[in-house]
């Protein structure tokens, strides 16, 4: 991607304003719904659809922010639109966007794109060649989009090395349920997904 391609990507992307973002978690997890993660490498700019997100609410005992910040999680304590990036058992890197006030550890894990730009790149940095899977779970996603804890407490709102951006796409039907892969507070329906994508994680009997 020469200089030019890199500046019609960046202005087909602008960040999302802050002050649009819902003040609730829960609805910022459905609002993401649609829009688009936006990262720049090397190689050229990369990007995916976000089809699948779940909120973690404040007294929520899945959320990180349960037990008060850590140097580990205290980029989740920023304000709305940070990037709080975790390993997750040692082996996959999460993306989450801070939700609400500064200092209310509450936000919302990225868990899927429907690929857009950079497929080769994405392919590449998976090992991977099925479109479907490069981004379908969030583990998959960092990987794809190469996002690791360099980008921990990056703004999202602002164009750099990674960014949230509108797009013009309806988004389609969003289904709401309850949230993959935890045991504490399971029963909650935090979890938001485009109805008959093939891009969502998880089962499909909790996808319909």
């Amino acid at each position: 991607m020469n200089d030019h391609d890199i500046r019609a990507a960046l202005d087909r992307h602008d960040p999302l304003d802050r002050t649009d973002l819902p003040e609730d978690t829960a609805a910022l997890a459905r609002y993401l719904i649609g829009k688009l993660v936006v990262r720049e490498l090397p190689e050229g700019m990369v990007s995916g659809r976000i089809v699948e997100t779940e909120a973690y609410v404040t007294g929520d005992a899945a959320g990180h922010g349960y037990r008060g910040m850590t140097p580990r999680n205290r980029s989740m304590y920023l304000e709305a639109g940070h990037a709080y990036v975790y390993l997750a058992y040692g082996v996959s890197w999460m993306l989450n966007v801070s939700s609400e006030g500064a200092g209310t550890g509450t936000g919302v894990l990225i868990r899927a794109l429907e690929p857009l730009e950079g497929i080769a790149v994405m392919r590449q940095n998976r090992r991977v060649e099925r479109l479907r899977d490069l981004a379908r779970g969030p583990g998959r996603l960092a990987q794809a989009l190469r996002i690791d804890r360099s980008l921990d407490g990056i703004d999202l709102c602002r164009q750099g090395p990674l960014w949230l951006a509108a797009d013009e796409h309806q988004a389609g039907d969003i289904g709401q349920g309850i949230r993959i892969g935890i045991t504490k507070d399971a029963a909650r329906p935090l979890r938001f997904y485009v109805k008959g994508s093939a891009f969502v994680s998880g089962p499909r009997s909790l996808n319909g």
